[in-house]
């Protein structure tokens, strides 16, 4: 497993202290894994994502990945609903090993941006890690 110094954290995306996180682009986000949860969940076999057209609140449960070690719940970083779901992790579920913030989860419709405001940047995401 990575030292917390080892985890590559872009600047560009904001996480949720559930180890997702959210890129916007227009009224869109991606939501994807950070590289801190594909670390410590190990070689990931499964993602059980969402419909397209399924809405959620912010915080709600979306989904699951499946590693050789647990089975882990996603949350929603963000309210919307689904507009797209990455399927190339259907088939290849290990690229969020290879790179979590290339391959996304989903993409999403926001509903409210100010969701974006609650969550943590690099720095505060990391400070939380350490604690």
């Amino acid at each position: 497993m990575k030292e917390l110094d080892e985890l590559i954290l872009p600047d560009d995306i904001r996480y949720s202290a559930d180890h997702e996180w959210a890129r916007i682009e227009d009224e869109f986000a991606y939501i994807g894994i950070s590289d801190f949860a594909q670390d410590q969940l190990g070689d990931i076999v499964f993602v059980d994502m969402p419909e397209v057209g399924d809405s959620f609140d912010q915080g709600d449960e979306f989904g699951s990945l499946e590693s050789v070690k647990a089975v882990s719940e996603m949350y929603m970083p963000l309210s919307g609903e689904v507009v797209e779901i990455n399927e190339d992790l259907s088939e290849s579920p290990e690229l969020l090993n290879a790179d979590p913030y290339e391959n996304w989860i989903i993409k999403i419709r926001m509903e409210d941006l100010e969701d974006y405001d609650q969550l943590l940047d690099a720095e505060a995401y990391l400070e939380s890690l350490e604690e």
